[in-house]
């Protein structure tokens, strides 16, 4: 039978998953100073968590760590590590501790549980809705352009245009991900531009690009160098509607990668949001792998 300890010292535990996260960073192409970025962010506010240990007849076979946190005003859950050691898999621990978690954080408040995955979880949150993918590739040499398509610096006569249909559009991402309302998701919106381009166009280390086919505008993109060591974020790569379906999209692709190693960097990476399956489908016949998937869920779950 599977039964759960809350652990009053976690120092072991922390250190175990500190280290399986790291591995997981490297194994998906980061280097080590963007590995090391990559688990601070991971675990921030983890002394926070409440972690149990698994045990099956009293021997321990894993650990389940959760925690719930204000986000706007509701309170939300996140499972932060469910691990069954590989010689206690596939007896039903795993799905008991999923649904631990799930009563935990439903019992303090929690209507929403989400999970980062870094790694394959077979069936177990199959239910749980995608929210959105961090995926990257690492650039070995310059990619060719492809035919008929530039891509320019976009002028200060062309940005605010810009910046207004990008805002909305990442609202609407987000919107549509199912992470936030749409007057949240406005707001939001709003603060993360503020922040990201303070200085318009002549923001440090920032590149923002038109791109072009038969003299015509057909899309955008802002790229981000030195996000992490290495590595350039892609904020956004966007062709417009009218001209998708011609092999732009990988075009866009393209045109980021040149920039980020004209930059320094030598990795490009980017979020994806759920229900973006075209987005999702270019990205993995590029060959970006996915570094995190964020799923989550309601709670409590309907009664069966």
């Amino acid at each position: 039978m599977t039964e759960f300890s809350v652990l009053g010292d976690t120092t072991e535990w922390q250190k175990d998953f500190e280290r399986r996260l790291r591995t997981r960073y490297t194994a998906a192409g980061l280097a080590a100073a963007a590995a090391e970025s990559m688990l601070e962010k991971a675990c921030d506010g983890i002394g926070d968590w409440t972690v149990a240990e698994i045990t099956d007849a009293g021997n321990r076979v894993g650990h389940v760590a959760v925690v719930v946190t204000d986000r706007g005003g509701a309170l939300a859950g996140r499972i932060g590590d469910l691990r069954v050691d590989a010689a206690h898999t596939g007896r039903g621990h795993e799905r008991a501790a999923r649904d631990w978690a799930e009563g935990w954080c439903a019992q303090h408040g929690a209507r929403l549980l989400d999970i980062r995955l870094t790694e394959p979880a077979g069936e177990l949150f199959d239910d749980y809705g995608v929210r959105g993918q961090l995926r990257m590739r690492r650039i070995g040499s310059p990619p060719e352009p492809l035919d008929g398509v530039t891509a320019r610096p976009m002028t200060h006569a062309e940005y605010p245009e810009w910046l207004a249909s990008e805002k909305v559009a990442y609202a609407g991402d987000i919107v549509r991900a199912g992470a936030l309302s749409p007057e949240e998701a406005v707001r939001k919106s709003d603060r993360d531009f503020a922040e990201l381009l303070p200085e318009g166009l002549a923001t440090p280390d920032t590149t923002l690009l038109v791109l072009e086919a038969a003299g015509e505008q057909i899309g955008t993109g802002w790229l981000k160098h030195g996000y992490l060591d290495g590595v350039t974020y892609g904020y956004s790569l966007y062709i417009q509607e009218r001209h998708r379906g011609k092999g732009y999209g990988r075009a866009a692709m393209v045109a980021g990668e040149q920039a980020t190693l004209a930059a320094g960097d030598s990795a490009l990476m980017f979020t994806v949001w759920g229900g973006n399956e075209v987005a999702m489908n270019l990205y993995t016949s590029a060959g970006y792998q996915v570094v995190e998937e964020n799923r989550s869920i309601d709670l409590p779950r309907p009664a069966a």
